[in-house]
């Protein structure tokens, strides 16, 4: 029962492979959306089932009811830092497909994902007693994640496309 979210989660991942694989035809972008698939289900092995990382090794949580932690926040620290790695490639996502999406609107875009992923953790841990506990910290460092990497990524596109005009006009 606590392994169903894991075999959910490694089906669609091998589904989403073998789509991937029959139609795109470029392996510039097979590779790109390989790549993108590979950490989305890593992110999703790490977020929502009893597989656990301490920023050291992989341990597996024991069977139980995750709870809300209702603590001070806490911004700081190497859980933070942690999470804010962890989601700054889905701001880049997010940034590389809307490009014309604004900083403000990317910013409550990570707050939603942030409250979506803890809301789901915290329901999932209470039906597949994941163990998983929710946390507004969480939500305050994925949102801190997506923001950071979505102008990065505008940045790279910018330089991107700068480069091209100017190597185009010599």
């Amino acid at each position: 029962m606590r392994w169903e979210p894991f075999r959910i989660i490694l089906i669609v991942a091998t589904l989403s492979c073998l789509v991937i694989l029959v139609h795109v035809r470029q392996p510039q972008a097979r590779t790109r959306q390989l790549l993108g698939l590979s950490y989305l289900f890593g992110l999703s092995v790490i977020l929502f089932t009893p597989l656990s990382f301490d920023g050291t090794a992989i341990y597996v949580m024991p069977a139980g009811v995750g709870q809300v932690n209702l603590s001070r926040l806490y911004l700081h620290g190497l859980g933070f830092i942690e999470n804010i790695i962890l989601t700054f490639p889905l701001g880049w996502g997010i940034k590389r497909h809307f490009h014309h999406y604004p900083l403000l609107g990317l910013g409550l875009t990570g707050l939603l994902v942030g409250a979506s992923i803890e809301s789901l953790q915290y329901f999932m841990s209470q039906h597949w007693l994941i163990n998983r506990s929710s946390d507004i910290n969480d939500v305050i460092a994925n949102a801190t994640g997506i923001l950071i990497g979505g102008p990065v990524a505008a940045t790279f596109q910018f330089v991107a496309q700068h480069r091209k005009t100017s190597v185009t006009d010599y």
